[in-house]
């Protein structure tokens, strides 16, 4: 009944608009994805078999604009779906669609689409393809600005869970320009910006007993999330916060507890010519947030804490990556960037830039008072548990001559395997890279990398976390005719480690089109982006990607 509701209300729009503008004078954008996969039997590192040989992942996105109006579609085709992509996948077929008519005080969007409150602790669907998460919400959405420095934004609709639908969420946010509200703030140096927003969620009744009594819970068929957010800034200073918290909502992420939830995140920051420093900080206490209360998986989340740890692009530093446990944590980071100024003693004749990045993350101090059933466990708010991650790394990048670029880093990596759901020691790594560029001229790059980790942890057959040990890596990337590339890189274990990852790949870029072809090994591990991750096992074979837009 709601997919004939949208469709209709589709329907209506688009007549509207073509009518009020004329369809004829639009216009058509979009762009190609096909991703593909072959991958072999390595008894070493863990790959399998694949039963079809060739998996792939396909893609289409179509965009109409005309005015005011804008219509799209997304096709998606996974046959199967490439290793790490849920299997759930599998199938093809029109993955997403919308109508859209947006003016400068007021949109509205029907059919498929993206939203974010605030920093996302009561609401963020978003998509990510490269992790295989999108949590779309198919429904209406409407944002409405009555006057300068108010908007105001209403939403309702189910969320993507693959090929289908799920769960209800319904969510209203406003946000206001205190400046822009009170005429005698319109020219002061110092500007702010509050927030607050509201979401919930409606679920049906089921059959969850608990382990006390054998009882069947009685389980709350709304539950709402809401927050409160401020923004101010002065010259170079920032500062944002948020605190969110959320009703009794027992699911199978917290073991059905009855606890609420509560999240606060904070952010200063300084900023100035060649300099910037910035320190964050949040405490998450149960805050998982689902649509469904059974679903244990990467879908259906309804919210998104922020992360606050480094997104390392090196391959060491990034090989323990950091997920936000959104059951409990607590943490800091702090960052610092300097620009030494040319001719000085440390900047030399082209300059020096620094970057120091640190983070400590660690579980809550808590009281286990109940299972199932109850409010589960109490919590002290400043306190601190075990240890769940921490990093630091010391970055140093300086022009040698006015061709080669030399960047040198050290990081130091804490890691504690529990917050992947694995028993063990926690993990302690010592890096150390180096990357080179060197720009021989406008059309011809050439880019060597090399990595050192040096670590405490030792390979376990039982445990088979085939990251543990002492590495070396080296890359070689040669960009030649500004169309081809080519690159060669090598990870191996050389103590206490299994494996030996090696990869080849060769790319060629023509106006919006893009090839690519590689072949090596792929260890297993876990790929995070922005403190949200997925799995991803080990293979042996060739892969290959072709995009473009038009």
């Amino acid at each position: 009944m709601r997919k004939k509701i949208i469709i209709a209300a589709s329907v209506i729009l688009f007549s509207f608009s073509a009518k009020a503008q004329g369809i004829l004078g639009g216009h058509v954008t979009g762009n190609v994805q096909l991703d593909g996969q072959i991958s072999s039997r390595d008894s070493v590192i863990g790959s399998t078999d694949v039963p079809q040989k060739l998996l792939s992942n396909a893609r289409a996105d179509i965009l109409y604009t005309n005015g005011d109006f804008s219509a799209g579609l997304r096709y998606e085709g996974y046959l199967g779906p490439m290793l790490g992509f849920n299997s759930q996948y599998a199938g093809q077929g029109i993955a997403n669609y919308f109508v859209s008519y947006k003016t400068q005080t007021l949109a509205i969007t029907a059919g498929h689409f993206y939203e974010q409150f605030g920093n996302g602790m009561t609401l963020r669907a978003y998509e990510d393809r490269y992790l295989g998460i999108d949590n779309a919400i198919r429904g209406i959405n409407v944002m409405y600005r009555p006057v300068r420095g108010v908007t105001l934004k209403g939403l309702i609709g189910q969320q993507r869970y693959y090929w289908e639908t799920r769960g209800l969420v319904r969510g209203v946010d406003a946000e206001l320009s205190v400046n822009d509200i009170v005429n005698a703030l319109a020219e002061a140096k110092t500007r702010i910006t509050i927030g607050g927003s509201f979401v919930s969620k409606y679920e049906d009744d089921e059959t969850i007993l608990s382990d006390i009594d054998g009882y069947k819970l009685n389980l709350p068929l709304n539950v709402g999330c809401g927050s409160v957010r401020m923004d101010i800034s002065h010259g170079g200073f920032g500062l944002q916060t948020e605190y969110a918290r959320k009703g009794q909502d027992p699911s199978i992420m917290n073991n059905y507890i009855y606890k609420n939830g509560e999240a606060l995140w904070v952010s200063a920051s300084y900023s100035q010519k060649g300099m910037s420093a910035n320190i964050q900080a949040k405490r998450v206490d149960n805050m998982g947030f689902k649509s469904v209360r059974s679903e244990s998986g990467e879908m259906l989340y309804i919210n998104y804490t922020p992360a606050i740890t480094k997104q390392h692009t090196y391959a060491f530093l990034s090989m323990y990556p950091y997920a936000t446990q959104s059951t409990g944590e607590i943490g800091l980071q702090g960052d610092f960037m300097y620009k030494f100024k040319k001719e000085t003693f440390l900047g030399g004749k082209y300059g020096t830039d620094l970057h120091i990045n640190a983070s400590l993350i660690k579980g809550l101090d808590t009281t286990r008072i109940g299972g199932i059933g109850t409010d589960g466990y109490t919590s002290t708010f400043f306190g601190t548990g075990d240890t769940y991650y921490g990093d630091m790394s010391l970055e140093i990048a300086k022009k040698l001559s006015g061709k080669v670029k030399l960047t040198a880093t050290y990081g130091y990596v804490v890691f504690n395997p529990v917050v992947e759901g694995h028993e063990g020691d926690i993990h302690h790594n010592h890096v150390v890279i180096g990357d080179m560029t060197w720009k021989i001229n406008k059309k011809n790059v050439l880019r060597v990398e090399a990595e050192w980790m040096g670590s405490d942890s030792k390979y376990d057959p039982a445990v088979d976390d085939k990251r543990c040990g002492d590495w070396i890596m080296g890359l070689v990337e040669y960009n030649f005719t500004s169309a081809w590339f080519i690159s060669l890189s090598d990870q191996y274990p050389y103590k206490d480690g299994v494996g030996n990852y090696y990869n080849i790949s060769v790319g060629y870029t023509k106006g919006a089109s893009r090839m690519q072809i590689g072949y090596g090994k792929q260890r297993e591990g876990i790929i995070c982006i922005g403190g949200v991750c997925r799995n991803v096992p080990a293979s042996n074979g060739l892969t290959f990607s072709l995009t473009t837009s038009f």
